[in-house]
């Protein structure tokens, strides 16, 4: 027996984009911005000042988050069949007969 939140069959599950977990995506938004946390030279690494490796530091920092996010959100995979079943559906178009309905 389906559970009652099971979207009908042919009907994707709905999707919903309001995780908490969306809120670490702000990290690699914000701390590049906040410059003076960085504007120095020292230390260095491998010769590059502290300004310059950390920024490619920040680069790491939203790869890393981005991917957390993607797997902590992405649907289980049953929804995943079903979107896919649902997508694969046949498309029904209204005739004369149903009234244009």
């Amino acid at each position: 027996m389906p559970s009652p939140d099971a979207p009908p069959a042919g009907v994707a599950p709905r999707r919903s984009d309001r995780s908490p977990w969306n809120w670490l995506l702000v990290v690699p938004i914000v701390v590049p911005l906040l410059v003076p946390l960085y504007n120095r030279d020292d230390p260095e690494l491998f010769g590059w000042p502290f300004f310059y490796w950390v920024q490619l530091a920040f680069v790491a920092v939203g790869v890393l988050s981005t991917g957390l996010v993607y797997r902590a959100t992405r649907r289980s995979s049953a929804d995943r069949a079903a979107a896919r079943r649902a997508a694969d559906a046949p498309v029904t178009r209204p005739t004369e007969h149903d009234g244009g309905r």
